[in-house]
């Protein structure tokens, strides 16, 4: 069984030397951050302790004083406000990626998803699964899709929320709900990719989830953590946020001669 938890801390005793830094970061990076973090790791020598939750939780926590380093929004206007507060470093705010949402089943279910979104109509379903629209951007739009289309009200009563998008995946991925809207970035990890079927619900039916990472004013260590900012901009790991669903900004995915992303 895929476990996904809301909060995960990756913690591992720095070598000698090293330097590390503590990263908070949406939920929708949860397997891509497993490989990139690797390589920068290995590339480095640093060491990240990675925190994975909800945008709009960590941006209160952020408020309060939270002692990250830097900040993976699943958004760009959570790291916006933080910047407006005066809360960042200036200048450092950067939007890394574009994600994407999908419809996803399991392998199991008999639901046609040739339909799009208008098969969450379909009388066999009880439950739908999402992320908590007013702290998780993936399940803002979710919302704004439904809406789009014309089927959230006749659904909403059926909608159960993850704290987080990796947790909604995991209400879908476990049986919990019959169908869920999640990021293709889980979609495609191994264990959901391997266990179900997704569709991609078409870009122009919500805002764009335009996902940006912003150093904090409070860090103790923003050389290294500007380091991870330029690692995610080498062409190995663009192609690696690539691999897992992501639109890597035009403008880098030019500078280092990659395409972005089919839309």
């Amino acid at each position: 069984m895929l476990v996904l938890l809301a909060c995960l801390y990756l913690y591992l005793p720095a070598p000698a030397g090293a330097t590390e830094i503590k990263v908070a970061a949406a939920s929708d990076l949860t397997f891509a951050f497993k490989d990139v973090v690797a390589g920068f790791e290995k590339q480095t020598g640093n060491r990240i302790i990675l925190t994975y939750g909800s945008s709009g939780n960590f941006f209160s926590q952020i408020q309060n004083g939270a002692p990250f380093d830097l900040f993976f929004s699943a958004d760009v206007s959570f790291p916006r406000k933080l910047e407006a507060a005066g809360l960042t470093e200036p200048g450092s705010l950067y939007e890394y990626a574009k994600g994407e949402i999908v419809i996803w089943v399991p392998n199991a279910s008999k639901l046609d998803l040739s339909k799009g979104l208008s098969v969450m109509l379909d009388p066999s379903i009880r439950k739908i699964a999402i992320a908590n629209p007013l702290h998780a951007p993936y399940g803002a739009a979710a919302v704004a899709a439904m809406k789009h289309v014309g089927i959230y009200d006749q659904v909403k009563s059926k909608i159960v929320q993850g704290e987080n998008i990796s947790q909604a995946a995991q209400f879908v991925h476990s049986g919990n709900a019959e169908v869920g809207i999640v990021a293709l970035s889980l979609a495609l990890a191994p264990a959901m990719k391997s266990d179900g079927r997704y569709v991609i619900i078409p870009p122009q039916d919500y805002p764009p989830l335009i996902q940006a990472a912003v150093i904090l004013k409070s860090s103790p260590e923003k050389k290294v953590a500007n380091q991870f900012l330029q690692f995610l901009k080498e062409p190995k790991t663009v192609a690696l946020m690539q691999q897992y669903g992501f639109v890597v900004p035009e403008a880098i995915a030019a500078a280092h001669g990659n395409a972005p992303a089919p839309q």
